[in-house]
This record gives C-alpha cells, sequence and structure tokens, in this order.
C-alpha cells in the first residue's frame, strides 16, 4: 500500500556547482540556482548516522522532496536554515505517492559564493547620451 507524502517543512534550493572562470584562468567554482523544492524534513536514524560518522561524513539532515531526476550528488542544497549542504545521497523510496526521493545531507565548509551572471547590455537598446547617468550636478 502507497503512503501519502506531503511536503510541508520548508524549502529547499539545489544549486549546480560550475566553473565560471575564463578558459585558461584558475578555476573559480560558484553555486547557481538548479531547482527549488518543497521538503519533509526527515529522521536522521541510527544506523545510518554512525556509518556515516565510520567514513568521516557527517550527516545533518535527510530531506524527502518531489522526485528530480536533475539533481545530482554534485550538487549543493540550501534549506530553510540558510546553511549549505553537500548532497552525499539520494535515495528513491518506492513505497510513496507522489514519487519521492531522499536527499541526505552533510554541512559545507568552506562554503560556495551564490553566482548570478549578468545579463548582456541589448546592443538594441542604445543608452541615450542626453540622459546622462542620473547624476543632477553640472
Amino acid at each position: 500500500m502507497m503512503k501519502t507524502q506531503s511536503y510541508n517543512d520548508g524549502v529547499v534550493v539545489v544549486y549546480a556547482v560550475e566553473n565560471i572562470a575564463q578558459p585558461g584562468s584558475m578555476p573559480a567554482d560558484k553555486i547557481t540556482q538548479k531547482e527549488s523544492l518543497r521538503y519533509d524534513e526527515r529522521t536522521v536514524g541510527l544506523n545510518r548516522f554512525y556509518a556515516a560518522l565510520q567514513n568521516n561524513v557527517n550527516i545533518k539532515y535527510v530531506l524527502r522532496c518531489p522526485r528530480i531526476r536533475a539533481v545530482s550528488t554534485l550538487d549543493v542544497a540550501i534549506p530553510n536554515d540558510g546553511k549549505q549542504y553537500k548532497i552525499v545521497q539520494i535515495q528513491y523510496p518506492q513505497d510513496v505517492e507522489p514519487p519521492s526521493m531522499d536527499l541526505t545531507l552533510e554541512e559545507l565548509t568552506p562554503v560556495y559564493d551564490i553566482w548570478q551572471p549578468t545579463p548582456e547590455p541589448d546592443p538594441e537598446d542604445p543608452v541615450d547620451p542626453e540622459e546622462g547617468d542620473g547624476d543632477d550636478e553640472p
């Protein structure tokens, strides 16, 4: 029998880690938004917690979200607490409806800068020289 899953605990934003450096330059990893998902916070069980500690992984959260196949363990998640977490494991439970995924999260140190690309200026919309730069000084 399928259980009905709700996602009432908050919103987690999933970011992709990308190198934004120019070709030939030193790599510069930043994160860009990929998905925004509602979640249900799950209990981190003792078996999962101690098995992770044996591998030097400190599990902070397990979040159940709607299933999105584009989310991967290479991504970074930021839930309601505003901290950045590495997605260390994704599981797809079979006994819930709608289809869901469990994200196992470990706190990141150091954190990434969030990068939002600036739009390129539109060549069709030149700056009017009579308007100036907004300064009222002569």
